[in-house]
């Protein structure tokens, strides 16, 4: 089989403004191209565009992901292809790939084999500049924090309660923890500082949950960078240089068109991490993507637990969204990982472990129809080392609890091997249902916690440490205790324990600190021992990728 990147070569691409005026009904000047196969279509155009009264919302996610892989962006574009094959209007709405994966350990993320986005190599290597212009804006911020305390602090701002770090798009582990402003006194005032990836930066959230410019201005205003020496918050329109953060997005506010290998129209915008933050592409692209479809695929990111749950609880509460249906990624070879079969040994059929790993795929299932309220459809991703006998286990489960299981072959047949899958999604997203969140609005911080912690982790409570208690009853004196919380937390696991596969019980979520994102509207909660900052592995996919000398790119995945 040839490699992602042959793959998506050997396809002829439509130029972008006749596939968005032939599937989608858009004119020429309302698109704004970058190149021939890839464009921004206009906030204007999309804002005065009326809503589609049929338009049904289809959420994809995942059992916690495994070093087997999931294929949860592979059977979003998948399934967005098989809809479009029986004669629907799709549009499918993903996140844009951050550099940090692409050259760390996961890749890009632009599907794979015949399922996928493409031009795949621009992107997942900077696009159309969104995460740029959301780096910029962070740092400019940043940068006006110290330039404000070497001109003479006029906010009286505590350099030692500063909240707001910078931020880069890579995996850095070195720069999680430093010290800024040595050499002398015209480098400003040295303090502790770090950096977080571009894909945890409250700027991202912001991005991705605004509705418009002034949405996002506002918001941009609101961000909280840290205290006065007298405890008082203090905000960025403070500085002053809120506007300027809004010029540097206001490109990167417009949702991105690309398509599918096989045409389907794909807004990929947005690239929040779901494990550091929440983990969903841009409301805006999502409502655009209902204004000119009547089926709109969408994923969250990483396991239903982290993705699903803040897609529902932060995007779709703030949004006023509600999915028709959520379909759950899973293969048998992650499935026999959660059953306790190491790595090299995934190949072989292993009905018990199999059996044994069903539990993890039973808890998100349960989660989403129990807790959330939402029909469910499971994808079972093929590979090749599949038997016919694991299969049949897949299916007589799904039977057993009124679950379709859909065996996909969408990597290896595109559209066409989601048939099955896309029948069902049509079936369930008929019948009645009605969103519910993991907990209420009136809540207070830490019971919100809790409550997620408990319907959805399945823990016997939360673990506070000292200093997380005490800005979580800070945040709750101050009015912010309305807010959604957004657990940071690791994807491999229900437990803020990685090590913990299938489905834990018992356990208590472990909460070390405690992050107010006010411009995005939530509190995030930081579990055990997870990093805003990733490091790259000890052989990182940036020492396959090269460029040959007539100009390809190679290794991309």
């Amino acid at each position: 089989m040839p490699s992602d990147i042959e793959i998506a070569r050997s396809v002829r691409p439509r130029r972008i403004v006749d596939l968005a005026r032939e599937r989608l009904g858009i004119a020429d000047e309302h698109l704004v191209p970058y190149g021939h196969h890839k464009a921004k279509i206009a906030l204007p155009y999309l804002q005065a565009l009326p809503p589609r009264p049929n338009a049904r919302l289809v959420l994809v996610t995942a059992i916690n992901p495994t070093p087997a892989g999931e294929g949860k962006t592979t059977t979003t574009i998948g399934l967005g292809d098989a809809l479009a094959l029986r004669g629907e209007r799709v549009v499918i709405a993903l996140r844009e790939p951050s550099l940090g994966p692409v050259f760390g350990l996961k890749g890009g993320a632009t599907g794979g084999g015949r399922a996928q986005v493409m031009p795949m190599e621009d992107i997942n290597l900077h696009f159309n500049g969104d995460f740029a212009a959301i780096a910029h804006a962070h740092n400019l911020l940043a940068a006006a924090i110290d330039n404000h305390i070497h001109h003479g602090n006029a906010l009286d701002l505590d350099a030692r309660r500063i909240t707001w770090r910078r931020t880069v798009d890579m995996n850095d582990r070195a720069l999680r923890s430093l010290a800024v402003g040595l050499g002398g006194p015209g480098n400003g005032f040295p303090r502790e500082d770090g950096f977080d990836i571009v894909a945890a930066s409250e700027v991202m959230a912001i991005l991705c949950l605004s509705r418009s410019w002034s949405d996002l201005k506002e918001r941009l205003g609101s961000i909280v960078i840290g205290q006065t020496r007298d405890r008082r918050p203090v905000c960025a329109r403070e500085l002053g240089v809120h506007g300027a953060m809004a010029v540097l997005l206001r490109d990167a506010l417009a949702p991105n068109l690309v398509q599918t290998l096989e045409g389907t129209p794909a807004l990929v915008h947005g690239g929040p991490f779901a494990n550091i933050a929440h983990g969903c592409n841009s409301v805006l692209a999502t409502e655009a993507a209902l204004r000119l479809g009547d089926w709109v695929v969408t994923e969250a990111g990483f396991g239903a637990d982290l993705g699903a749950e803040k897609f529902i609880d932060i995007k779709c509460r703030r949004a006023g969204l509600a999915p028709r249906v959520a379909v759950v990624v899973a293969t048998v070879r992650a499935l026999k990982y959660h059953g306790g079969v190491a790595v090299p040994d995934l190949g072989r059929e292993d009905l018990a472990a199999l059996g044994r790993g069903l539990a993890n795929l039973e808890r998100h299932v349960d989660n989403l129809r129990d807790v959330f309220g939402l029909p469910v459809v499971v994808a079972a991703n093929h590979f090749s080392a599949d038997t016919d006998a694991e299969h049949a286990l897949l299916a007589r489960w799904g039977a057993g609890r009124g679950v379709p299981v859909c065996v996909a072959r969408h990597w290896a047949q595109g559209g066409a091997g989601a048939a099955e899958l896309a029948e069902a999604v049509v079936a369930a997203a008929a019948t009645s249902s009605t969103l519910r969140f993991a907990y209420e609005d009136a809540l207070p911080l830490v019971d919100k916690i809790r409550a997620v912690a408990r319907r959805v982790y399945h823990a016997d409570d939360i673990e506070l440490s000292g200093e997380a208690r005490r800005r979580l009853d800070e945040l709750q004196a101050a009015g912010h205790g309305t807010l959604p919380v957004c657990i940071a937390k690791t994807q491999y696991s229900f437990a803020s324990d990685p090590k913990l596969r299938g489905a834990p019980s018992g356990h208590r979520l472990t909460v070390r600190e405690v992050r107010l994102s006010a411009g995005a509207g939530f509190v995030v909660a930081i579990c055990g021992d997870l990093m805003t900052m990733p490091g790259l592995p000890q052989q990182p996919a940036a020492e396959k990728i090269d460029l040959t000398d007539d100009g390809r790119i190679v290794g991309l995945s």
